[in-house]
């Protein structure tokens, strides 16, 4: 693997859609010195020939927005940064990675949460094709995010490099929903605003492992066990109010809090946890976890039992007046752009977390609070 941090290399990168952490990834990339801007691809046709400047809220830059994949993939750029939707079309974002990574582009994604590691979550049957299509261009494949990707599963990963004993790992997510637009992840998938009976989404048989059996399986393997099984659960509690969100109206009475656990067997033990605790309200399920001081938004917070023992945590937006949802996206987005310059050097195949170098925001350090803000 080539060093990205001494090579002087400047990574070509087209922009695979234009949402929230599109719109970011335009910005960023931008303001980076070592990636540059190969152009944009969108599916509506409204954005069409539109500036992909404009369509990140900046001035124009001269570089059109495409629905034309081919063109695109027929350039020189070196990665395709991909953040359509993929949760609710995994198939149909498997068939774009495949094409994309056959066409010789390595590719980074947010887009399928299982990829984050090859086993655990998807069957042979899911990434044996795009193994294929990876070996058959000589392309990288990475998949990451802030949750999995980073803070249930490499922050506690990191954390155990000071251990002597390690008893039980818990990651917990802790999130307040009520900010997040995306009807279609928010009620049908958490069950937000649905009867406490509802059984689809996230209660679905598999839909957990499905989402985070991957990141478990990636906690298992650096730390050198074998699972014997990987469980499932989902609660919800009611919400007590009314709320307008930002996805929906949730009416008193229906789910208003979600708790999931992805669960990592060892020896009969339950030993490798990852916890999302999701509400509509900071005040609903207040027996439900919550952060070391009471908070309950925008929180990664990874328990250690063990020898020593850890209480670690870290939140995004922290500051009064910050959007959490906003930097939650951003700091989702950032986890595969700040790794595309080491996916391109990695050799053919599916890459994680795990086995790739610490990947960090190069070129991003600004002392002087100069160059291209995220919002």
């Amino acid at each position: 693997m080539g060093d990205p941090l001494a090579n002087g290399k400047r990574y070509k990168v087209i922009l695979w859609a234009t949402g929230t952490i599109g719109r970011f990834a335009i910005r960023t990339i931008l303001d980076r010195p070592n990636l540059e801007l190969a152009g944009v691809w969108v599916h509506s046709e409204s954005k069409d020939g539109q500036d992909a400047g404009t369509l990140a809220g900046l001035d124009a830059i001269g570089i059109a927005a495409t629905r034309d994949a081919e063109a695109l993939l027929a350039s020189d750029a070196d990665c395709v940064m991909y953040v359509g939707p993929g949760t609710s079309r995994p198939k149909e974002a498997r068939d774009d990675f495949c094409r994309i990574l056959r066409a010789g582009k390595n590719l980074v994604t947010t887009s399928i949460p299982g990829l984050v590691y090859e086993r655990g979550s998807l069957s042979a049957r899911y990434t044996g094709p795009l193994r294929e299509a990876a070996l058959a261009g000589g392309s990288s494949l990475f998949s990451s995010g802030v949750e999995p990707g980073f803070g249930c599963d490499l922050l506690p990963i990191a954390l155990t490099t000071m251990s002597h004993t390690v008893y039980s790992i818990r990651g917990l997510e802790i999130t307040n929903y009520s900010e997040y637009p995306v009807a279609f992840d928010v009620r049908d998938t958490f069950g937000f605003g649905m009867p406490l009976d509802y059984q689809g989404g996230l209660r679905t048989p598999g839909a957990l492992r499905f989402g985070w059996g991957a990141a478990v399986t990636m906690v298992a393997d650096a730390m050198g066990v074998t699972l014997d099984e990987i469980r499932e659960s989902c609660e919800f509690a009611p919400a007590t109010r009314r709320i307008d969100a930002a996805s929906g109206v949730v009416e008193e009475g229906k789910v208003g809090a979600v708790w999931t656990r992805c669960i990592g067997v060892v020896d009969g033990v339950e030993a490798i946890t990852i916890e999302h605790i999701d509400r509509m309200a900071d005040d609903f399920a207040p027996d439900w976890p919550k952060g070391r001081d009471g908070g309950t938004d925008g929180i990664w917070r990874v328990i250690i039992d063990g020898e020593p023992s850890f209480d670690a945590e870290f939140q995004v937006g922290f500051r009064p007046g910050e959007n959490t949802s906003n930097q939650g996206l951003l700091a989702t987005g950032m986890r595969a752009l700040n790794a595309i310059p080491w996916v391109c050097e990695a050799e053919p195949g599916i890459v994680d977390a795990l086995h790739l170098p610490l990947t960090p925001a190069v070129g991003g350090m600004r002392p002087h609070r100069d160059g291209i803000r995220a919002f």
